[in-house]
C-alpha cells in the first residue's frame, strides 16, 4: 500500500508528458491554444527535450511569443531552411503564390513590430491581395492572381502561419501567427528585395504563358 501511495503523484506528470508529445508530434503548440498544456510545457520542458531527442527532434519553444514545435536534428547545411520549419510544415513542398505570400507576409510583421502598433496583425483579405498586386508586373493576369488570394490564405492558415477570424457576413481576415518568424528568419529578409526580383520574373512568364 505505502509503495502504491508514494507512486501515484509521478502518474500525472507522465500523463501530461505523453499529452505534450502527442500535441507537438501533431504540429504547432500555441499558448493561446491550450493554456493549461502550455504551462506543463513550460515545467516539463526539460523532459520533453530528453523524449523527443529520441527521434532525432528537437524542440523550439518561443516563451515571449507563445509557440513551440519539433524540428528534425542534425539537418544538413542544405537543409537549414527546411530544419527551421515546424516538422510537418518541413514535409509540405510551398508553390510559388504561398511563398510570395509567406515572404510579404513576414516583411509585414517586421514593420508592424516596427512600428510599435500592438501584438496582433490582423489583416483583411483584401489587403493581402494588395500586398500582392503591388509586385505584379506590368502585363500580368492580375484578377487571376488576386482571386486566388483567399485560397493561398487558407493553406496558409493549414500550416499555422495564419489565422482566419470569424467573418460577420463580409470577405474573412487572418491574423498573422508571429510563429512566422521561425520560418522567415533575419537573413532571409535580408535577401528579400533578391528574391522578390527572382518573383517578378516568374510572374511574369506565367502572365505571358497564360495570354498565350
Amino acid at each position: 500500500m505505502e509503495h502504491d501511495i508514494n507512486a501515484a503523484p509521478a502518474a500525472a506528470p507522465q500523463d501530461e508528458l505523453s499529452a505534450l508529445a502527442i500535441a507537438l508530434l501533431k504540429g504547432v503548440l500555441y499558448r493561446e491554444g491550450d493554456e493549461r498544456l502550455w504551462s506543463a510545457l513550460l515545467q516539463l520542458q526539460a523532459r520533453v527535450r530528453d523524449y523527443v531527442a529520441v527521434l532525432q527532434l528537437e524542440l523550439v519553444l518561443d516563451e515571449a511569443e507563445g509557440y513551440a514545435f519539433l524540428r528534425a536534428r542534425g539537418a544538413s547545411e542544405g537543409d537549414e531552411a527546411a530544419a527551421r520549419m515546424p516538422r510537418l510544415v518541413a514535409r509540405r513542398p510551398l508553390s510559388f503564390p504561398v511563398s510570395l505570400l509567406l515572404a510579404l507576409l513576414r516583411k509585414k510583421l517586421a514593420e508592424f513590430d516596427a512600428s510599435g502598433g500592438g501584438t496582433r496583425l490582423v489583416l483583411s483579405r483584401d489587403e493581402l491581395a494588395e500586398l500582392v498586386r503591388v509586385f505584379l508586373p506590368a502585363g500580368s493576369n492580375e484578377t487571376r492572381i488576386v482571386d486566388q488570394i483567399e485560397t493561398h490564405a487558407n493553406k496558409i492558415d493549414e500550416m499555422g502561419f495564419l489565422r482566419k477570424l470569424k467573418a460577420s457576413g463580409g470577405p474573412p481576415s487572418y491574423e498573422v501567427r508571429r510563429i512566422l518568424k521561425a520560418f522567415v528568419d533575419a537573413q532571409w529578409l535580408a535577401e528579400f528585395d533578391a528574391r522578390l526580383d527572382a518573383y517578378r520574373l516568374q510572374l511574369q512568364g506565367g502572365a505571358e504563358g497564360g495570354d498565350a
